[in-house]
């Protein structure tokens, strides 16, 4: 009985896919057989070509779509000179199975040799594509610069605005008064460097570590610049290297970066890079900052208050 049970169920399903493969059968016949014909030159190539590509109609003549003027062997010359197979359907209607919204532009480069490439990124890059699949080099080309140069100008455009805010660069001396009274506004990060006032020889790995400080100026500057007021003193202080902070009328804390080592027979100064401690005073730094501060960070640019720039007190 078992047995039996399993082959009805067998013939059952037997029976049950017979009639799927039937209907299938039933609605292919119903689909319209599209013919497959090379097309090749005639009369001189002025015989004019319908052409559906992607359910967007155009027309043009076989002169135009096998020239080899602005560009050989491009995949429109391989198919209508014969040389590959194309569908055509009950209309007389080549078929291309391709988004027809850049094909416009590309018949135009095919009848003058000229292409004008739009000015948007998305459309731009949409045309790359459809070139590459007609191969028509000289277009990839064109397409490719301009994409190149769009790219250089966003990167230009980048590294302008990055480099939009100003760091004040004092060059003489300048009244401690200047700075306490600075800070009301802002927190002000003052970071003074003189190589040149030295009487002893510098350590081996002392130009290294001046650098090391400068490097972390800039990178404070650039990326906290709308909240603290940087200032680079250059004045000839007698600081080889010092970091001072500002806030609230007041110094909240200075960082000496150089020491004096006691050698044998001569005595060295060591520039020193306490990254950490530099750091933790910058951040404590940033706790300062009044209401008017904090309203003008959102416009971006210096922090650094107008009417300072060209008064600093002596």
């Amino acid at each position: 009985q078992w047995y039996q049970r399993r082959v009805q169920e067998f013939q059952t399903f037997q029976h049950y896919f017979k009639q799927i493969n039937l209907s299938s059968s039933r609605h292919m016949s119903e689909i319209p057989v599209v013919e497959t014909s090379p097309v090749r030159l005639d009369n001189g190539g002025k015989k004019y070509v319908r052409i559906n590509v992607g359910g967007t109609l155009f027309q043009a003549t076989l002169q135009t779509l096998v020239s080899s003027r602005p560009t050989q062997d491009s995949m429109l010359q391989r198919m209508f000179s014969g040389t590959v197979d194309i569908l055509v359907d009950s209309d007389g209607y080549v078929l291309i199975d391709r988004d027809g919204k850049h094909f416009g532009t590309i018949l135009n480069y095919l009848r003058d040799g000229t292409i004008r490439l739009p000015t948007n990124k998305q459309e731009l890059h949409e045309l790359l594509k459809e070139a590459q699949f007609y191969l028509l080099e000289d277009v990839v080309r064109q397409c490719q610069a301009a994409i190149e140069k769009d790219n250089l100008d966003n990167t230009d455009a980048i590294l302008h605005d990055s480099f939009k805010f100003t760091i004040p660069v004092l060059t003489r001396a300048t009244h401690e008064k200047f700075f306490l009274q600075l800070s009301k506004k802002i927190p002000v990060i003052r970071f003074a460097y003189n190589r040149g006032n030295n009487k002893y020889s510098y350590t081996e790995k002392s130009d290294n570590t001046l650098l090391c400080n400068i490097e972390l100026f800039d990178k404070l500057s650039s990326q906290h610049h709308h909240r603290l007021c940087f200032i680079r003193d250059l004045s000839g202080r007698n600081e080889i290297c010092c970091w001072t902070f500002y806030g609230d009328g007041r110094m909240l804390s200075e960082i000496s970066c150089t020491s004096i080592m006691y050698a044998t027979e001569r005595k060295q100064t060591k520039i020193e890079f306490p990254e950490a401690k530099i750091l933790e005073e910058t951040l404590n730094c940033t706790l300062y900052q009044t209401s008017e501060t904090q309203d003008s960070s959102v416009e971006g640019g210096s922090a650094f208050p107008k009417h300072y720039e060209d008064n600093a007190p002596m």
